[in-house]
């Protein structure tokens, strides 16, 4: 079975009463369900020996280290802090919230490393957050975006890297017409991979970094990002995402990219600047990072696995339409 460390994926089942057999035929038992809605089976795709689909199951032993080590998880702590954080949300009497979804309480724990009082908070940005941007968040679901998919500039690596951790790739040069997909519809698109990586306790525990690939970014295209686009973005990652996204690195950007980031740099503070990596086209630069055995050749890597195409991701999202209505359903009340 591939590990944290393989930069292989590992082939889950959800419904967390099941079991899945890796390539290799091992069994990986299935954890609790970590999913709001009632969705039975999620669907999957079919990647030559491997099967795509969200980990909803067990941990692997190594992520469990890394929880223990670095976000202080341990069964008791994990108790006590999902009782507390129940506690301190029923105080929230206009929030409506899943508070008594032990799992969900653990998404927002665990980047806080377990402190209630921080999930708490980190509940209340999350929540504030899509109320402040409620015309990208209202009734956002995949099927409603099906333009951001098609248009094939947003997609999730079948393998994460070698801590185990997604890998989130945007390519906004070549690839993006922006005439045909606004920054807001990426931002959607981004948003609903995002949720469903919250999904995954490898994912909580490990994290995900991001990959923005800008290459062939032209004039026009830098016109479309503005102050307030950067705000929302920058504001979105440092504050309201229950996510440890653990870098974001910039290959293949032009010089004209300088223009696109001086509108990200007045809102970013220090812990998010220092994982912002510029790489350009050295691919040595971006190894130092990431293992080339968790790359495909076109960023200097020998990972030889098929990339997942926009419409293959929104063939498979589109079926759990239901989790993010679930998803939608809470929030604050309206007044």
């Amino acid at each position: 079975m591939a590990t944290a460390t393989s930069c292989l994926p590992r082939t889950t089942v959800a419904g967390c009463a099941s079991a899945a057999v890796a390539s290799d035929g091992v069994s990986i038992e299935s954890g609790v369900p970590t999913m709001l809605s009632e969705i039975e089976a999620l669907p999957s795709i079919k990647l030559g020996d491997f099967t795509l689909q969200f980990e909803l199951g067990e941990p692997s032993a190594a992520a469990k280290e890394v929880a223990a080590r670095e976000l202080r998880e341990t069964p008791e702590r994990q108790k006590e802090a999902t009782q507390e954080l129940k506690r301190l949300l029923e105080a929230e009497t206009d929030l409506h919230c899943p508070k008594d979804n032990e799992e969900w309480l653990i998404r927002f724990l665990r980047p806080c490393k377990y402190y209630p009082e921080s999930a708490r908070d980190l509940i209340k940005r999350y929540y504030s957050f899509k109320v402040k941007h409620s015309d990208v968040y209202n009734d956002l679901r995949p099927t409603r975006e099906a333009n951001i998919f098609k248009n094939n500039i947003l997609t999730v690596f079948p393998n994460r890297d070698q801590h185990g951790r997604r890998i989130l790739l945007l390519e906004l040069g070549k690839r993006w017409k922006h005439k045909q997909v606004t920054l807001d519809e990426v931002f959607k698109g981004a948003v609903i991979f995002l949720e469903a990586a919250m999904l995954e306790p490898e994912t909580q525990i490990n994290g995900a970094v991001v990959i923005f690939d800008m290459d062939g970014l032209s004039l026009q295209q830098t016109w479309q990002f503005t102050p307030p686009f950067a705000k929302r973005i920058v504001d979105w990652l440092q504050d309201s995402v229950p996510l440890r996204v653990k870098a974001i690195h910039i290959v293949n950007q032009p010089k004209i990219f300088n223009v696109v980031f001086a509108l990200f740099k007045p809102f970013l503070r220090e812990k998010l600047r220092s994982r912002i990596i510029f790489h350009g086209t050295d691919r040595e630069s971006l190894h130092k990072y990431m293992s080339p055995k968790c790359l495909p050749s076109c960023y200097g890597g020998i990972l030889e696995l098929p990339r997942v195409d926009g419409d293959q991701w929104y063939e498979l999202l589109l079926m759990c339409d239901a989790e993010y209505d679930a998803i939608n359903s809470y929030g604050y009340k309206k007044k």
